[in-house]
């Protein structure tokens, strides 16, 4: 049996009428029984059409063995549409005709034909995907409500942004409290994760409908920026991560949440890993001091290190070495020289050379513990001598020097991404202009060490205490004062940069 399918959405005298297309129809179905379905004032956009709909009831059922139409356009406009119908006919063994064209799958050309129409049809599936892509992220930088699971703390209100209405979040009083408090908690290095849900469940404090915590839960509310009132500390931290940032050091005044979305560069939907993500200040106000959250968002990640690196003894410097020129890590090798140890490329040692030549030189390990435990010293005494003078309670022009030192930090990382494309001659200016904002960048710094108000932590007195009897502290003493000083070390042709966290 021959179904042949017939469509028109207007009638008018510029159309082929249903009787016409099926005239047509039959002629090229000539000696086939036929059964004619019609679809007359429908349009193309859609298979959601009563005959059309009934043809393929009666095409599950076994009963065509062809489909004819009088041109391709009268089962779908829609080319992703068309080859999904086309793909269920191949599953049911069922040809495709059209009378004024070349789909005929009887035929070699049509089955080719079909083929082409299979490419344009995943081309359509891609181009709709990056269309959504596209506006998803056009709306997450307008400070848009992108829908999801509201943050515990929060609740939703309806919000107005450039004359559209959305949404934004608002303090809940009933959870708020408990969110500070585990903030205030993690922030003592005394609580565990444990500590805090132990806590928690035996004062009664419960998620929302009544369930218990766990750590899972709370390690997601201790790193989620929506609960920071974002300033300028915030905003370095996420650039020194490779968050890209898609609001100006200016507008981190201390008083916005952020939104952290998963980003158009990245396929990693972890919230612990920041490099490649999105991060938008939100419209809502935050519940957490920036100095709170930091706190607590360096220790989160301090343990993700740590947890890393717990397995490799052969050096406290693992895990924070990383190769300058291709950004992988620096693993221990061993030899069987004086020297014995030292750090190889991890990329290098995997591709055998072919991704990244490495660091310039070999970086013996006991040599570069040398070298990054008296810089250590040396940072501990210069920090220790600045906080001993005569600090300002509160100066204005603190957060002003904050701003300065991310902006001269943006102008610093947009002109390093013009090196690979620039002449000689534009490297000379680029060299040039280098070493004036780095020459800019270390005097902004020694200014916010001296205005800084931060006393002298028992923390820190700790740090400076294990600095000093080195020899004597055990191996994991050693790694959290890494993990506490210095955020990564990067190595590349005899040049060691070491990115400090003050």
């Amino acid at each position: 049996m021959y179904a042949l399918y017939a469509r028109q959405s207007v009638d008018n005298k510029e159309s082929i009428s249903i009787e016409s297309q099926l005239d047509l129809c039959r002629q090229k179905a000539l000696g086939h029984d036929c059964r004619e379905y019609k679809d007359k004032g429908f349009s193309g956009k859609n298979t959601e059409r009563p005959s059309f709909q009934e043809m393929m009831k009666d095409i599950r059922k076994g009963e065509i063995e062809a489909v004819v139409v009088y041109k391709l356009d009268r089962i779908s406009r829609s080319v992703l549409d068309f080859s999904m119908i086309l793909e269920e006919l191949q599953k049911h063994n069922v040809d495709f005709i059209s009378a004024m064209e070349a789909f005929d799958t009887t035929q070699p050309m049509g089955r080719a034909m079909i083929q082409i129409s299979a490419v344009f049809a995943q081309f359509e599936r891609e181009t709709i995907q990056q269309r959504v892509t596209d506006a998803y992220y056009s709306r997450c930088k307008r400070q848009f409500y992108m829908g999801g699971r509201i943050p515990y703390g929060y609740k939703l209100e309806d919000y107005t942004i450039d004359g559209v209405k959305t949404s934004h979040y608002v303090e809940n009083p009933d959870e708020s409290e408990h969110v500070k408090l585990i903030y205030s908690l993690y922030a003592d290095p005394q609580n565990s994760l444990g500590d805090i849900v132990r806590y928690l469940n035996e004062h009664g404090i419960k998620k929302r409908r009544g369930r218990e915590w766990d750590t899972s839960r709370l390690s997601d509310i201790l790193r989620n920026p929506v609960y920071v009132k974002a300033d300028v500390d915030v905003y370095a931290f996420f650039s020194r991560s490779g968050t890209h940032i898609n609001n100006s050091p200016q507008d981190f005044i201390g008083e916005n949440g952020c939104y952290l979305y998963k980003g158009t560069k990245t396929s990693d939907n972890k919230r612990s890993h920041l490099e490649g993500k999105e991060l938008v200040l939100a419209p809502h106000t935050g519940l957490v001091s920036s100095e709170i959250w930091l706190k607590c968002r360096i220790r989160c990640k301090n343990n993700r290190q740590s947890a890393q690196t717990c397995k490799g003894k052969n050096s406290w410097l693992t895990g924070k070495v990383k190769c300058g020129n291709c950004g992988y890590a620096l693993t221990i090798a061993k030899s069987n020289t004086k020297m014995g140890r030292y750090f190889i490329c991890s990329q290098k040692s995997a591709t055998k050379g072919a991704g990244c030549h490495g660091t310039g030189g070999t970086i013996y390990a006991t040599i570069l513990e040398e070298y990054i435990l008296c810089r250590i010293r040396e940072r501990l005494h210069e920090f220790s001598s600045l906080k001993s003078g005569n600090a300002q309670k509160t100066n204005p022009k603190l957060n002003e020097l904050k701003v300065q030192l991310a902006n001269c930090e943006e102008r610093i990382a947009d002109l390093v991404k013009k090196i690979p494309k620039a002449s000689d001659r534009t490297m000379k200016y680029i060299n040039e202009c280098l070493e004036q904002l780095d020459q800019e960048k270390c005097q902004l710094n020694e200014e916010i060490l001296k205005l800084s108000d931060t006393p002298i932590s028992d923390e820190f007195n700790v740090i400076t205490k294990h600095a000093e009897q080195w020899e004597t502290i055990s191996f994991n003493d050693k790694q959290k004062v890494i993990d506490t000083l210095i955020d990564v070390i990067k190595i590349a042709n005899g040049q060691i940069t070491i990115d400090w966290k003050f």
